[in-house]
């Protein structure tokens, strides 16, 4: 890259929560342009279309945020699903190689079963359990097939600018005194803002591989309910219910929760305790103690 140039960075899915982070994020960098991308401007499946507005736009690196993730819908529309989560990031992975970019694919804690009784580190056997989880992790392998210079980030109970959990226990709230969710799934609620952080932490160097970018610590849905309803000053109650008495038409993993392993071990970022960052989302003090 010449010096005094801008960074090209070619963004897709920009309009959902970790695109509309990553904006925020990299809007202070007078060395980076985005190059925003969603739906109605780039279809990833058509990879004729892709190559030729890589091609045409030559970016120094290429962040995939574009995904099926209706995780219920994808059990019924399964070859929807494999175009968006495989494909998709097959054809941006052939385009990066071209051009020479740089590839970040996002991706999920959806890859694993769910039924260990410790967090997942990176190189541990993914054995996918639901359609959206098979079509994300091919996505992976397409990624780690097709792109020279890739970082894979899996994340997990994702809260932004958008629909989100967050946002939809706090809806309730308003017209319920108690709220039925599920307390035997276990993950760790992360804010778009810490994972679009993360992402412009790594994005300049050379430090490529399969990375974890979750908050720290963990929890069930409920008590990520009460503890928004706590910080929120809401007195809703939270009735914690199994995942059968819950019922959806994917399986979902028990344990959800990963660990930032590569993260620690490769370089100085670190990613928030879950509480610390809910408490920022909410526009609350965080005291740095996770618990906030």
């Amino acid at each position: 890259m010449e010096t005094g140039t801008k960074r090209k960075i070619f963004l897709t899915g920009s309009n959902g929560q970790l695109g509309r982070a990553l904006n925020e994020e990299y809007a202070s960098e007078a060395a980076a342009e985005l190059i925003n991308t969603d739906v109605p401007d780039l279809d990833i499946t058509n990879l004729e279309e892709v190559l030729k507005q890589v091609q045409k736009i030559k970016p120094d690196v290429i962040i995939n945020c574009a995904a099926m993730t209706a995780v219920d819908l994808c059990e019924s529309r399964y070859e929807d699903a494999y175009r968006a989560n495989a494909v998709g990031p097959r054809n941006l992975s052939i385009a990066a190689a071209q051009v020479g970019a740089k590839m970040f694919q996002i991706s999920t804690d959806y890859v694993f079963s769910g039924d260990t009784d410790r967090p997942y580190i990176e190189d541990d056997r993914p054995d996918p359990q639901s359609v959206y989880g098979r079509t994300k992790y091919v996505g992976e392998q397409m990624v780690r097939e097709f792109a020279e210079k890739y970082f894979i980030i899996r994340t997990a109970w994702l809260y932004g600018e958008g629909k989100n959990f967050v946002r939809t226990m706090l809806k309730l709230a308003e017209t319920n005194e108690t709220v039925r969710v599920v307390g035997d799934q276990f993950g760790t609620p992360t804010s778009a803002k810490d994972v679009a952080k993360m992402i412009h932490y790594l994005e300049p160097t050379q430090n490529y591989g399969v990375f974890h970018g979750t908050c720290e610590g963990s929890c069930s849905w409920a008590d990520f309910a009460v503890e928004i309803f706590r910080q929120a000053g809401l007195p809703t109650k939270v009735e914690y219910i199994t995942t059968g008495e819950y019922g959806a038409a994917a399986k979902r993993p028990a344990n959800a929760v990963l660990d930032n392993q590569m993260l620690r071990m490769t370089g100085d970022f670190r990613m928030p305790e879950w509480k610390d960052a809910l408490a920022v989302y909410l526009g609350r003090p965080a005291d740095g103690s996770g618990n906030a």
